[in-house]
């Protein structure tokens, strides 16, 4: 499907390209891990300072990557399905991780509790393809992922993404899926993925790159985060922010490949953000925070690779700045092609998770998804027979041409209201968020069993208390 309102032609993709080449030649990247950077320098890449651990990559060494990743994604549920994500491919939008839930005006650190109850908001919407993992107050730190990990199994059938925050905690839910598969191959059958953001500029911690090499042989899919911000840790000028961020994927990307050929990437530059020179905030959803993603699909599509970023917002709260930040962002991404779009839910510049955010997000992704799918022109839906036949009449209405293509050609959403005012009057002149709380207060009180078998929790509890012993 072509995409439309371009940030970048195919010229500007390769003149960026060219100078990412040349800064990963002459500046490299710091690798922050005794393995890698021996592996690194193994293979080509060129020792420039052993101390800090900093090695330039020659040009050769990361077009030979470019050419080993797979250009096709394959993301799984736990139901059998699966769908493939590839340049200019379908669009999926994904949860957000955070620290908090906004309650209103106010936010309280997240529980296991509360996030249960995201996780089971996040299941019951057609639109989000993928939960996602997050802070929880209550559980240990070192625990965190894959604690996490076991509450989303638990509560969804859906694709998970977990948040990683130590690289042992990979390990144990690589255990924890095996669990889940009954057998299965997890590489045939990812029914998760991970990711992580390098530091800018040009810095691989030892926590990411230990994930990624604990975490290869099994050709688990992987984002690959540029996170620049523009002003701060990269150029102000857009053009140089994206520049310094694709050397900085492309460094993943050859990493990851040098650690396990053909593991699967999709490339995200779309989490880049903008220093606001008035506040020294980071901004995440501004108007040139939209331009960087949409530049990151166009690179991506440049490398025949998937792309991601995230459908954002810079407010406190559920309000009309929030909906109309996530819908322009939303909008720029839709129309240069991002194949996952990270965020249903999320507030605040990502810190934040809100309930009622999330129900109005998968009504903006729903409308977003019928943008993304065009208008078909064929025989069937120019209809000139149909026109002839009904003529001046002009009664469309009651054609069978109606009847049989309404329903595939219009997007029905669940709580936009559309109907006269005497309509909303009886329904208590409700607004779009007090018909989400709604919705929320609905979807909470459905009780559903646990996703996973007593058999499985059994033994997925038992590797959870394994490594808590371990780690001490």
């Amino acid at each position: 499907m072509p995409t439309v309102g371009r940030i970048l032609s195919k010229e500007d993709c390769k003149r960026i390209h060219s100078n990412s080449l040349e800064i990963l030649e002459t500046i490299g990247v710091k690798v922050d891990h005794d393995i890698v950077f021996k592996k690194l320098c193994d293979v080509g890449a060129k020792p420039k300072d052993f101390q800090n651990k900093i090695v330039t990559l020659p040009k050769t060494l990361v077009e030979r990557a470019l050419n080993d990743v797979p250009k096709k994604v394959k993301l799984c549920d736990r139901e059998g399905s699966f769908v493939e994500v590839y340049a200019n491919g379908p669009n999926l939008f994904w949860a957000g991780n955070a620290m908090y839930l906004a309650f209103g005006k106010k936010r309280e650190l997240i529980n296991s509790k509360s996030f249960v109850e995201l996780t089971k908001i996040m299941d019951s919407l057609e639109n989000v393809h993928t939960t996602v993992g997050t802070s929880i107050s209550d559980v240990l730190p070192k625990a965190r992922d894959f604690v996490g990990f076991r509450l989303m199994a638990e509560s969804t059938n859906k694709h998970i993404r977990p948040v990683i925050f130590t690289s042992t905690g990979v390990q144990v839910i690589i255990e924890m899926a095996n669990i889940l598969l009954n057998g299965k191959s997890l590489e045939e059958n990812p029914i998760f993925s991970l990711g992580y953001s390098i530091v800018s500029p040009l810095h691989w911690t030892e926590t990411c790159l230990d994930m990624y090499l604990k975490s290869s042989g099994y050709k688990i899919p992987i984002m690959v985060n540029g996170e620049p911000l523009a002003g701060g840790t990269a150029p102000v000028t857009l053009a140089g922010a994206i520049t310094l961020s694709n050397a900085e994927i492309l460094s993943g990307i050859t990493i990851l490949q040098i650690l396990e050929r053909g593991r699967p990437v999709i490339y995200n530059l779309g989490f880049a953000h903008v220093l606001d020179m008035k506040s020294t905030i980071s901004l995440s959803a501004s108007s040139e925070c939209a331009l960087m993603a949409g530049a990151g699909a166009n690179l991506a599509e440049y490398y025949n690779l998937p792309s991601a970023s995230w459908m954002s917002t810079e407010s406190m709260m559920v309000d009309g700045q929030s909906i109309h930040e996530k819908t322009l962002n939303g909008l720029i991404h839709i129309l240069n092609g991002i194949n996952l779009i990270w965020g249903i839910g999320q507030l605040e510049s990502q810190l934040t998770m809100s309930f009622e955010q999330a129900i109005i997000d998968n009504e903006i992704a729903g409308q977003l998804k019928r943008i993304r799918k065009g208008i078909e022109v064929s025989d069937k839906t120019i209809a000139i027979d149909v026109i002839k036949e009904v003529g001046l009449k002009g009664d469309f209405l009651t054609h069978e041409h109606t009847l049989s293509n309404f329903k595939n050609e219009l997007y029905f959403p669940e709580l936009i209201f559309r109907d006269k005012r005497d309509a909303w009057e009886k329904i208590g002149s409700k607004d779009l968020i007090e018909r989400s709380k709604e919705k929320v207060k609905k979807i909470l009180s459905q009780k559903k069993d646990s996703y996973i078998s007593p058999s499985q929790r059994e033994k997925i509890i038992k590797i959870e208390k394994k490594w808590m012993e371990k780690l001490g």
